[in-house]
């Protein structure tokens, strides 16, 4: 059995040197298959779901190409990596739709700690109770994505101290999400926060992460992991989504992994303890102390996920997708995209040049893949 997965993908318009540009009013007037965000400095596409990783490879490159077309149509413009306003311009919220109430509620509550650019990754799992128990192990481990994917470690220009910045200051909403029993849980819950109005909708449930679906929370249909940062380069990218597929399908295939019966600790300590893993892995990435969920010892990120990698290799060579999951070996092996970018910094680069060096570097990466792997699929 290979799952069906699919990705939202936000990112920044701008110019070479790395200034970010609101370019959405127009690209959205313009160009199919892409949806604004509440600041129009970033834009969204979805790639459609698919079992088949060579179907999302292209999915992820195709869209990017033909946006990259259009920006140069409209002047000097770029796609820019990161997930964070690198270099400047947290300052104040540029509005993509002024008649919008509910983007009117996030500027006015959130500011521009939300203007972020991020990858969230769909996997489908059917069976709802299947899915809660996926969300409860995948929520406590969901800082092992985030310490792969970290790529936000400037703001303003500045070093922050955190390897990924957007999550470190992102808004999680509600304040506290519990991890949910059954799904009859979860919609009882979602009622109650509508109700109180700790959310504004059914969408507004900002966690690492969610059940989602086409009639939430009734109907759900795929599990949602919110919390990695932009990963620029799609090889990268699958191989993060390959160890969460395998991971998933060995939680379908085992019901004994659960946290509410596998665990020494209470849902409750649970709760706390995957907040501070969030927090170390948003500051420290691969390198961040982390507690592990089932007894609550100490466990370096890299040396968990390289554990959790092992585990479910074969799960992956089984099912064919073991040369998807292969790459996050290099990920391991020489950062992530906020590692690298800060190993530069370190050695006296400052923030533009490294931000202008990565534009750069990822233009040239899509190019790479279009030419050796998507040339027919893309035509």
């Amino acid at each position: 059995m290979v799952l069906t997965k699919g990705f939202e993908i936000e990112i920044y318009t701008g110019t070479p040197q790395g200034k970010i540009v609101g370019l959405s009013d127009q690209i959205i007037r313009d160009l199919d298959g892409f949806m604004r965000e509440p600041d129009s400095r970033n834009v969204e596409y979805i790639t459609q779901p698919s079992s088949n990783y060579e179907n999302q490879l292209c999915g992820l490159l195709r869209p990017r190409r033909d946006l990259r077309n259009y920006l140069q149509q409209l002047g000097d413009y770029t796609l820019i990596p990161g997930s964070t306003l690198s270099l400047s311009g947290s300052d104040r919220f540029y509005r993509s739709d002024p008649t919008n109430s509910y983007h009117d509620y996030i500027e006015q509550t959130y500011g521009t700690k939300v203007v972020t650019a991020s990858v969230h990754i769909n996997i489908g799992i059917s069976d709802p109770e299947i899915l809660m128990r996926a969300c409860r192990v995948i929520r406590l481990e969901a800082p092992l994505f985030l310490a792969l994917s970290a790529s936000s470690p400037f703001l303003n220009g500045q070093a922050t101290g955190y390897h990924s910045t957007r999550w470190g200051l992102f808004p999680q909403t509600p304040a506290h999400v519990p991890l949910f029993s059954s799904h009859a849980h979860h919609i009882q819950w979602v009622g109650e926060q509508l109700a109180a109005g700790t959310m504004q909708n059914v969408r507004h449930l900002w966690t690492s992460v969610r059940p989602n679906g086409d009639r939430r929370p009734y109907d759900l249909n795929r599990l949602e992991l919110r919390i990695c940062d932009l990963v620029t380069d799609p090889i990268s990218l699958l191989a993060i989504t390959a160890l969460l597929e395998a991971r998933l399908l060995q939680i379908i295939d085992n019901p004994n992994i659960d946290p509410l019966t596998q665990s020494s600790l209470s849902p409750e300590e649970l709760i706390a303890l995957t907040a501070k893993n969030e927090m170390a892995a948003a500051t420290a990435s691969l390198d961040a102390q982390l507690q592990h969920w089932q007894d609550g010892s100490n466990i370096l990120a890299r040396d968990w996920i390289a554990e959790l990698y092992q585990e479910v290799w074969g799960i992956a060579k089984q099912q064919g997708f073991s040369c998807f999951l292969s790459p996050l070996q290099k990920i391991l092996r020489e950062g992530n995209e906020a590692q690298q970018w800060l190993q530069l910094h370190k050695v006296g680069v400052d923030s533009q040049q490294v931000i202008t060096q990565a534009i750069i570097a990822t233009q040239e990466r899509e190019q790479e893949l279009e030419n050796k792997l998507c040339s027919s699929l893309l035509a």
